[in-house]
């Protein structure tokens, strides 16, 4: 890695948490030279502008979660249990090492639906991701036999995302976690009437 990659990673690593919490609007030039220790004219000596910190930094927060729910789902040998290690992600994010400020997927979402088409861009892109890795393994869970040969394997990829994503953003709009608990549950359920 070249001095100016570890600069730029650098920018990204000390960034990514104040983007996450305080959006892309919320975060200022004075917010990103406080966090790196770094001028104005450093930052964007090694970054276009304010957009391209913006994308590195949903870009690291996004596969920082990918890293995490991997991690659980590659415990499980069968498909039930990797679906349902996502529960144990997003039951307890203080026990894990979630992004500071929640979730970045439902945070550059919201923020980014009709204000800013290239971090939406990305926004998508990680959610078809997500949902390609979900259906891959009920896929997989189909030809196993573990589940049902009628499943739909994208609806139900698209039900457990809007069941955690809505519980995330309930439970981040009221401060109580318990809701996110609440939701568990029915997520639960939701793999367990795959079989």
């Amino acid at each position: 890695m070249t001095k100016a990659e570890r600069t730029r990673q650098f920018i990204v690593e000390r960034t990514a948490p104040i983007f996450n919490a305080k959006g892309y609007a919320g975060t200022s030039i004075a917010d990103m030279t406080e966090a790196t220790g770094l001028t104005k004219g450093s930052i964007y000596g090694n970054f276009a502008n304010k957009d391209e910190v913006a994308l590195a930094a949903f870009g690291h927060n996004w596969q920082r979660v990918k890293s995490m729910v991997r991690a659980q789902m590659d415990k499980h040998p069968t498909s039930k249990g990797k679906l349902l290690s996502l529960m144990g992600v997003y039951a307890d994010l203080q026990s894990c090492d979630f992004p500071e400020g929640g979730c970045p997927l439902l945070n550059t979402a919201v923020e980014a639906d009709d204000t800013h088409p290239s971090l939406r861009a990305e926004a998508v892109k990680a959610f078809d991701g997500w949902k390609h890795n979900i259906v891959a393994v009920v896929e997989a869970g189909i030809a196993a036999g573990e589940f049902r040969a009628g499943v739909d394997a994208e609806q139900t990829a698209v039900t457990l995302i809007a069941l955690i994503e809505g519980a995330l953003m309930i439970s981040q709009l009221t401060g109580n976690a318990g809701y996110r608990a609440a939701v568990m549950p029915a997520i639960e359920r939701t793999i367990y009437e795959l079989a």
